[in-house]
């Protein structure tokens, strides 16, 4: 359960800036469908604004990463950090733009084992080879 009010479109038409919001991202997406991070984030206009300004910026341009690759590496940071809402809703996404049931399966080996390797080299405190340091 949420512990702010999720808005709804007739609450968003009522505030310019969610509206302002909700529309933006309703075309730079090409649907009809705001989650429900951007309608929880409403309860705060200037975040929402802000936030989707950073997530526009950062997934939504063309960059050096292509928009697969990119949700792909959103889905592993957000298992890491054990964000259910953010796996979901990026695993999605991913699918969307084109993941495939064997990269999938890749990418969570990848997951899986850098969790377990990441948590032994942490637990033994293994110094980094001076190679590795830029």
């Amino acid at each position: 359960m949420a512990t702010v009010k999720i808005w709804t479109d007739a609450e968003a038409e009522a505030d310019p800036c969610v509206k302002a919001v909700f529309d933006d991202i309703r075309a730079t997406r090409k649907t009809d469908f705001v989650n429900n991070v951007w309608r929880a984030l409403a309860n705060q206009p200037a975040v929402l604004e802000s936030t989707w300004a950073q997530v526009k910026q950062v997934m939504a341009r063309e960059s050096a990463l292509d928009p697969l690759v990119k949700e792909m590496l959103y889905m592993a940071v957000s298992i890491a950090n054990g964000c259910e809402y953010c796996v979901h809703s990026h695993t999605a996404s991913a699918r969307a733009k084109g993941m495939t049931d064997a990269q999938y399966e890749d990418l969570l080996a990848v997951v899986g084992l850098a969790a377990t390797t990441n948590a032994l080299v942490t637990a033994l405190q293994v110094p980094v080879d001076p190679e590795f340091k830029a």
